[in-house]
């Protein structure tokens, strides 16, 4: 018999909650309005949830909004990660975090 999604054999898998999606659905969508951003995909792994965030379907992510709970006692749970891999926030509360977007949300209002 093989492992459900749902049964106790199955490892766990990191994901946001919903009050994690909120903060960065706000902040996605005020980038869709502005045409910045065309895409996303979440990822539930095994040690870690991603949010990533294209430009076009069939590119590679410009951002990767990452939650490791294993690193929440030393530099923070989240993360904010470029395409180029370069870690450009980092801390343990999400909003603070995903203030790194200010600057192009400044940036896109008239």
């Amino acid at each position: 018999m093989s492992a459900t999604p749902f049964s106790k054999s199955s490892p766990e898998i990191v994901m946001f909650q919903r009050e994690e999606l909120d903060k960065i659905l706000w902040v996605y969508g005020r980038m869709v309005a502005a045409g910045e951003w065309r895409d996303y995909a979440i990822d539930g792994l095994k040690d870690r949830a991603e949010f990533s965030i294209f430009r076009h379907a069939a590119e590679v992510p410009i951002y990767r909004i990452i939650k490791t709970p294993k690193d929440a006692h030393k530099q923070g749970a989240y993360r904010v990660v470029a395409a180029t891999g370069a870690i450009l926030k980092r801390g343990h509360d999400l909003a603070q975090v995903m203030r790194v977007f200010d600057r192009l949300l400044l940036k896109l209002t008239p």
